[in-house]
């Protein structure tokens, strides 16, 4: 059994940029953490935190001062909040709320080293952060996973209902469904995202790229996939599952790494987060929605890596 987990590890592969393209250290006039590459003005706060795995990793807090809600920001593999600052400015100002990101253990100045449990509890340990420090509900939270990132969030997605919403950009079904078209789930896959997006109560929007079909008389339609790493029908899928479906985003053209760049995603984004705010929360209306088709300007990030053997 420890040979098949160990041959899933080595295709499924954590890629933490090396070496990591920030450092933090303690400001000794401030008394308070600093994060390289970000000025004081940028409102941003930078913890360590402790983790049940007995890791320190890094968190960041970029507030808002009209923030309503807070993004958590699961990102994709091969990236550190270094690469993510960017992105991190233009969803806070177009999108209106605060951004929680953090590091998965062994990413940029995280300690540990990076797996499968270890995601799982970085995410805890973010969320009772923003709980314990910043008072901040769970009605006010929209959970955010790209790539890899999909599956600490679904991972905490579905274990708290009354979460506002979550985001599933690029995301999964499962480690092993990444590597081979399988139709059962494996105890010794990773990342099971099929079977806990069942267990979502709030609105799931499904962000994926595809690719442009022609079907006359009906004209362009999206199936398959422009994405190298992470097929369309893995987003097809989980949107499928939701239990609470908001209109998902099919970005024509696009790729794996790169559908921030296209303008749909943020006016998508946008229109995601006004629907959260007219949810009735004490009847969790279930929010109706149809399929679209969107193509899509922002910076790209990096995201994530398979082996494929």
């Amino acid at each position: 059994m420890g040979n098949v987990t160990s041959n899933v590890a080595a295709k499924f592969a954590f890629f933490p940029p090396e070496p990591p393209t920030y450092d933090v250290y303690s400001d000794e006039v401030e008394g308070k953490l600093v994060m390289s590459g970000l000025s004081p003005e940028k409102n941003v706060d930078v913890h360590l935190l402790d983790t049940k795995g007995g890791n320190k990793i890094v968190a960041t807090f970029w507030r808002h001062p009209a923030g309503r809600f807070t993004l958590l920001y699961s990102h994709g593999n091969a990236a550190d909040l270094g690469q993510m600052l960017e992105l991190f400015l233009e969803l806070r100002a177009h999108l209106r709320v605060n951004i929680m990101s953090y590091d998965y253990s062994g990413y940029g100045a995280s300690s540990g080293k990076p797996s499968e449990l270890n995601t799982y509890y970085d995410i805890e340990a973010v969320y009772e952060c923003l709980k314990n420090e910043y008072g901040i509900k769970q009605e006010d939270v929209i959970l955010y996973g790209q790539s890899v990132g999909s599956g600490p969030t679904l991972h905490l997605a579905s274990r708290f209902p009354m979460l506002r919403g979550v985001v599933l950009h690029s995301a999964i079904l499962s480690g092993i469904r990444v590597l081979y078209n399988v139709k059962v789930t494996f105890w010794f896959d990773i990342f099971k995202n099929i079977d806990k997006i069942r267990n979502v109560n709030c609105p799931v929007l499904v962000i994926h790229n595809c690719k442009l079909i022609h079907k006359a008389p009906e004209g362009e339609d999206c199936e398959g996939t422009n994405d190298e790493i992470v097929d369309f029908s893995h987003g097809k899928r989980l949107w499928e599952l939701a239990r609470e479906k908001y209109d998902p985003l099919w970005v024509k053209g696009a790729g794996h790494c790169n559908i921030e760049t296209f303008p749909e995603y943020i006016k998508h984004l946008r229109k995601f987060v006004n629907a959260m705010e007219k949810l009735s929360f004490s009847k969790r209306d279930k929010v109706q929605t149809d399929p679209s088709q969107a193509s899509g300007e922002l910076k790209t990030n990096k995201c994530l890596m398979f082996t494929k053997k």
